[in-house]
């Protein structure tokens, strides 16, 4: 399997190097970006870029596994245990809001190609910031359906666009959505803020209902210019990790992740995508909704989680988790079934 990236119907051959050092997405050339939760980087540099339709999918190519495979570190016992933990130090003063998630695997065969899942998460699952990433020699093998975007650059100009509130309809969002959205929007400014110009931090929109396949979000957008000097080092220091997937304070929720999550989150939650460096432009999204290829256990691994605020129900942010996860998990292990199709 030879190493290339894909976002969308960009898709970018021929490995020239890849580094830790995010000063490099200042250089020159096109770069995939994979940015794991806990903050390791890798930046791919390709030498050709061009613009071709995505594979459709190939019947029976992907060997996914049984619905019933799924392991999960968190189980439904542990995770509502988690969320009232968290709502003690919330009644404490400690936080305000923490992302609480889970990682769930299944049996990876040797053979077994992302890029086949991702054709069907093409068609299963399509989101604005679909990828796939390739990197087997440097243990990078994503496919992405995120509807989240980290990160958007045009030269100083950045977007950010955090999702907080998640439901299966329009009316089932609640208030605690919307407040927990408004929490989130303003950590992100404050994040921002500290490499954008004084006052050139907007919000011009705020808790926007978006649809996407089985489920809607709540969804801001956050912009700012970028102060004189400031490049992808001094933006991911900032805002890395995304605030949507962290919590609030976010030194004091990410301590609170470590002690309450079993495992490491990995590209999950992190930041993935591409960046331009001849054109100043880039795009990452939060990596939600995202496959990893683990193949040092053979596993494949797959994350969800919700943001727990004082007014949650455990009971209720346990079924977040899981609405977030069926459709996906469903087209990994080909029980998904489109209108009037056969499984994926």
């Amino acid at each position: 399997m030879s190493a290339s990236a894909r976002f969308g119907s960009r898709l970018a051959e021929g490995l020239l190097d890849v580094t830790d050092d995010p000063a490099a997405l200042d250089s020159t050339g096109f770069w995939a970006v994979c940015q794991n939760f806990e903050g390791g980087l890798v930046c791919a540099r390709f030498a050709a870029v061009r613009e071709q339709a995505a594979p459709p999918a190939r019947p029976g190519a992907w060997p996914g596994p049984a619905p019933e495979a799924w392991d999960t570190s968190l189980g439904h016992r542990s995770y509502t245990e988690g969320v009232r933990a968290i709502q003690d130090r919330i009644a404490a003063g400690e936080v305000y809001q923490v992302n609480l998630c889970r990682l769930l695997t299944a049996p990876l065969p040797p053979q077994a190609d992302l890029g086949d899942l991702a054709a069907l998460l093409d068609r299963g699952n399509p989101a604005p910031y679909a990828c796939l990433i390739r990197l087997p020699a440097h243990g990078v093998e994503v496919a992405c359906a995120s509807p989240e975007l980290f990160l958007h650059r045009s030269g100083r100009e950045v977007v950010s666009g955090p999702i907080k509130g998640t439901g299966r309809s329009v009316s089932a969002l609640t208030a605690k959505d919307r407040a927990e959205n408004v929490m989130i929007v303003d950590l992100v400014r404050n994040d921002l803020g500290r490499v954008c110009e004084p006052g050139s931090v907007t919000v011009p929109e705020l808790c926007a209902v978006q649809r996407h396949p089985g489920l809607v979000h709540l969804v801001s957008t956050v912009r700012g210019q970028l102060c004189a000097g400031a490049g992808w080092p001094e933006l991911l220091a900032a805002a890395f990790p995304p605030g949507s997937v962290s919590g609030a304070p976010k030194s004091r929720a990410l301590r609170l992740i470590r002690a309450l999550e079993p495992v490491p989150r990995g590209p999950y939650c992190g930041g993935i995508g591409w960046v331009d460096a001849d054109r100043r432009r880039g795009e990452l999204a939060v990596g939600i909704r995202t496959f990893r290829a683990d193949r040092s256990t053979a596993r494949l691994c797959f994350g969800t989680g919700a943001g727990i605020t004082w007014g949650s129900d455990p009971e209720r942010e346990w079924r977040e988790t899981e609405l977030k996860a069926s459709r996906l998990l469903a087209v990994a292990s080909g029980t998904y079934e489109p209108s009037g199709g056969s499984a994926a």
